[in-house]
């Protein structure tokens, strides 16, 4: 059981007295929340709470384009402030219950690794297009993938710079 201060101890019993399960809104008797910050990233890492997509607008902690996340206590954050694993059950919304998760497609990232597997690859208006990003988060795209292990080729032609996977990761 991981040793938890009294700032991480108070959210996670917070979050096991909300509906669903969430840690937000905070709780009252904290006046700052820029200090939970390192609290709340501790729990995270540790697996005592999780982020998970959040449908109702006081749970939202951050949103990316038009999805919202939430930071929700889990089984093992239960477990550490000493509740019932059984109870967990109740942590779960109805609306979580009865709707299963839509099938989004593939992703944005699983996008781009297809458009450079090409023959021809990809220049980074293809991938802009493709993806919505602006043109910096797209070459962190290319670098993240090759952090991943994967080969990418760099060509130009006709005054444009072509990218395409030469090998994938292991």
């Amino acid at each position: 059981m991981p040793k938890l201060s009294d700032l991480q101890s108070l959210l996670l019993s917070h979050a096991s007295r909300q509906q669903g399960g969430s840690l937000y809104p905070l709780p009252d008797t904290i006046e700052d929340g820029r200090r939970t910050t390192r609290p709340i990233a501790a729990l995270l890492r540790g697996g005592l709470i999780e982020e998970r997509e959040a449908q109702q607008r006081e749970d939202i902690c951050r949103t990316d384009g038009d999805l919202t996340f939430g930071l929700y206590l889990t089984a093992s954050g239960a477990a550490a402030i000493g509740v019932e694993l059984d109870t967990m059950e109740s942590l779960q919304t109805p609306a979580e219950e009865a709707v299963a998760a839509p099938n989004r497609g593939p992703s944005k990232i699983a996008n781009v690794i297809e458009l450079l597997c090409r023959d021809d690859g990809a220049s980074i208006a293809d991938l802009i297009e493709a993806t919505g990003w602006l043109p910096h988060t797209t070459r962190a795209a290319l670098t993240g993938l090759r952090k991943k292990g994967h080969q990418i080729e760099k060509t130009r032609s006709d005054n444009v710079t072509r990218y395409r996977i030469m090998a994938a990761a292991a």
